[in-house]
């Protein structure tokens, strides 16, 4: 089975190793069929800490890293573009 990839802006970057990412997703109401935005926070694993608050970034699922962390930061979706 395929790990899941997000896309996210980092919003923490305090912790070391560790950056916190908010992913934002947008789905229709099934009931009043308005755009509803919903996002959740994951923590993902930044191994270089190159990761700053703002930047886009795409993070994967992973095994269990700590008790809130289990996802890893793929690339840097700035990074990405650049190239």
């Amino acid at each position: 089975m395929p790990k899941r990839i997000l896309q996210g802006t980092v919003v923490s970057d305090k912790n070391d190793k560790t950056v916190v990412v908010l992913v934002e997703r947008r789905f229709a109401h099934p009931l009043l069929k308005k755009t509803v935005r919903r996002s959740k926070k994951y923590k993902a694993h930044d191994e270089t800490n190159h990761c700053k608050v703002g930047d886009v970034v795409f993070i994967e699922e992973s095994r269990p890293i700590s008790k809130d962390k289990s996802w890893v930061v793929v690339e840097n979706a700035a990074s990405q573009a650049a190239s």
